[in-house]
């Protein structure tokens, strides 16, 4: 929806889409805050998480995940949730929740757990065929230093066991996995991922402007981004669209950019 026209706008596909996803991260709206982020924001957003544990004790879990699914959002359970389970012993008490909560995706994840990686594989096989699964690639740890070689590695591997998706993690903070402590992108890491796995697979989590710019400018408006907070995913349009100063540029005619 736009509530007038102007020229050289970049195209965005129309939902549901496979490019261009906005995932935002919900970690604890109420369901009228649900409620008046739908108002404002359905239409720029794909997916939201419900971050980290937070689906065990947000009050209205079922109701909240009925809001989003009803605008056309689909919402899905946190990578902490399955390895809180999972390390637990309780994979299938997981696979169980996931039905009695009627979502249809959830994600996987390594980072706050240490997980033998073909174990991880087995569980996105397992899971994909009763749900459609994201899978996350990165700790949650800066202690862990994963090489660059093996983040490509385990992407590939994943996408390959059944991942619709894979999310390159940056945490909430934006300050870990593809990012530095200060914030700034990895350069090597994330050259690296984009010349090996196609573009629409990957979802990277960028909550800060500056990163979400960043990817904008360097794979275009229709770059799949995450953990965006409610309050920026209307901002993080206006981003992809070149309606801010920080892309105002990116995607005039040369004549206009001066």
């Amino acid at each position: 929806m736009k509530n007038f026209e102007l020229p050289y706008l970049p195209v965005r596909e129309e939902k549901p889409r496979e490019t261009g996803l906005t995932m935002m991260m919900d970690k604890g709206l109420s369901l009228a805050e649900a409620e008046h982020f739908i108002s404002s924001s359905s239409e720029f957003t794909d997916l939201v998480k419900f971050g980290f544990g937070t689906a065990m004790i947000t009050p209205n879990l079922k109701e909240k995940i009925n809001i989003y699914r009803q605008a056309g959002v689909r919402p899905y359970l946190g990578g902490t949730l399955f390895e809180l389970f999972v390390i637990r012993d309780l994979f299938e008490d997981f696979r169980r929740l996931v039905d009695e909560l009627d979502i249809d995706l959830i994600e996987v994840s390594d980072g706050s757990m240490k997980l033998d990686h073909d174990r991880k594989l087995d569980y996105i096989r397992t899971l994909s065929k009763q749900v459609t699964v994201l899978s996350e690639v990165g700790s949650k740890q800066a202690s862990v230093e994963i090489p660059m070689d093996v983040w490509v590695i385990q992407m590939q591997s994943e996408i390959e066991a059944g991942s619709w998706k894979v999310i390159a993690e940056a945490r909430e903070s934006g300050n870990i996995g593809i990012f530095n402590s200060d914030g700034s992108a990895r350069l090597d890491l994330i050259r690296d991922i984009t010349e090996a796995i196609p573009h629409r697979k990957i979802i990277w989590e960028a909550p800060v402007k500056s990163q979400q710019a960043y990817f904008i400018k360097l794979l275009g408006a229709n770059v799949n981004l995450g953990n965006i907070a409610p309050f920026d995913v209307i901002s993080l349009e206006s981003l992809r669209l070149g309606l801010r100063g920080d892309t105002f540029y990116e995607f005039l005619p040369e004549d206009l950019n001066v």
